[in-house]
């Protein structure tokens, strides 16, 4: 059987749909203990702290830290118009990942932090004011971090 205007097989038709949603851009967990930092190399250990930039192509960069990864953001190699998430990991939930854009942040001298950003990243409002009222530090929004770390 043929598409009729364009004169092509159905079968090609059905590989190329595989073939893009195959190649379709979506977040892969981090790994700790075995993934390295794509800015500093080192080996993500701390499952509190961690970030991913996906592009809209797929292609994943993973981060040990929250300055790491705006490190790679604010360089010339990356155009975040190209990403498809910007993602940072949950630190009262250190399994899921928080759209950094929706995300509230606690930059606190209390925070040990992989490379020293010194900031977690909270789902809820609730959750990042009960953390800055136990520890300190400042709350802030995705616009102000990321003007933190240029």
């Amino acid at each position: 059987m043929k598409l009729h205007r364009l004169n092509i097989p159905v079968q090609v038709w059905i590989i190329g749909i595989v073939w893009l949603a195959g190649c379709a851009a979506k977040p892969q967990p981090l790994n700790y203990g075995s993934d390295a930092c794509h800015s500093c190399k080192m080996t993500l250990a701390d499952k509190r702290f961690g970030a991913e930039l996906v592009t809209k192509k797929g292609k994943v960069f993973v981060f040990d830290d929250l300055n790491c990864m705006l490190s790679y953001y604010h360089s010339p190699d990356l155009d975040p118009a190209d990403l498809a998430f910007t993602l940072v990991i949950d630190y009262e939930h250190p399994e899921e990942f928080l759209e950094a854009g929706q995300t509230f942040f606690v930059k606190s001298d209390q925070l040990r932090t992989p490379m020293n950003s010194q900031v977690a990243a909270f789902h809820s409002y609730q959750d990042a004011m009960q953390f800055k009222r136990e520890k300190g530090g400042i709350l802030l929004g995705w616009a102000e971090v990321t003007t933190q770390f240029k």
